[in-house]
């Protein structure tokens, strides 16, 4: 469960490595995001000399959580940190060329193809 204020690590090699959650998409009123969910953030720290900056306005995709997912089958995973992935506003492409760490193969299925395939391992 990911809800405004929450702060995110950065699962690529864009140059944010911390973000913090400030809007998310899907209504006024919606309160939580989970995994696969686009929510727009902050970026608290960086690298220097990255394509991505500390303050810059981004739109992430939610790739890791906590808390556990529940998936149709009635199994659940679960991951040790939340993390994302910066997104392009209009594509559905991911900003980086790489991504790190596990990514839940619900990611796939939810139209993400690229960021399935930069993945180092489909959980």
């Amino acid at each position: 469960m990911i809800q405004e204020r929450s702060i995110l690590k950065v699962a690529d090699n864009s140059g944010a490595k911390m973000v913090r959650c400030f809007r998310i998409l899907g209504g006024s009123k919606r309160r939580y995001a989970r995994i696969g969910d686009v929510v727009i953030a902050s970026v608290r720290t960086a690298e220097p000399r990255k394509q991505i900056k500390k303050k810059d306005i981004v739109n992430i995709l939610i790739v890791r959580q906590k808390e556990a997912y529940r998936r149709k089958d009635g199994s659940y995973v679960r991951f040790s940190d939340n993390a994302a992935v910066i997104i392009d506003k209009d594509k559905k492409e991911p900003k980086a060329t790489r991504i790190f760490g596990p990514v839940p193969r619900e990611i796939k299925e939810m139209g993400y193809d690229t960021i399935a395939s930069l993945a180092e391992e489909l959980v």
